[in-house]
């Protein structure tokens, strides 16, 4: 059964940093590309970041660039999300997510079958 698992959520304030974690269990994703999705209240869920199996290929949303930065270590089966400077809007839960099978699109959540439970940010001004 394949789980991912993310952790390192919190609270912090505008201009402070987080680092979040996605743990996969059930199989490898070493191959495939693995995202980090978000969702506020009240909106959909929506792309932040992405990182192709090989590390040498990142994707971001225009509203992250130059502040988020995602890895991976395949080895352990994890993804991060290093998040700084961040501001109120990025107040949201964020999801890891990884596909069935390595996709083209990377930036939808319909390229991912996986996802994780979620884990809160909240940002305060």
């Amino acid at each position: 059964q394949v789980q991912l698992v993310e952790s390192g959520g919190g609270s912090v304030q505008a201009g402070g940093s987080l680092r979040l974690s996605c743990a996969a269990s059930g199989r490898t994703f070493y191959k495939y590309a693995m995202g980090w999705f978000r969702q506020a209240p009240g909106k959909e869920r929506e792309f932040v970041a992405a990182i192709r199996w090989s590390g040498g290929s990142t994707y971001y949303t225009d509203s992250v660039k130059g502040r988020f930065t995602i890895s991976r270590d395949n080895a352990k089966n994890t993804i991060y999300l290093q998040m700084s400077s961040l501001k109120p809007e990025d107040t949201a839960v964020y999801y890891c997510a990884a596909p069935s099978f390595d996709t083209p699109v990377v930036t939808t959540t319909d390229s991912y079958d996986y996802w994780g439970q979620g884990t809160q940010v909240t940002v305060s001004s």
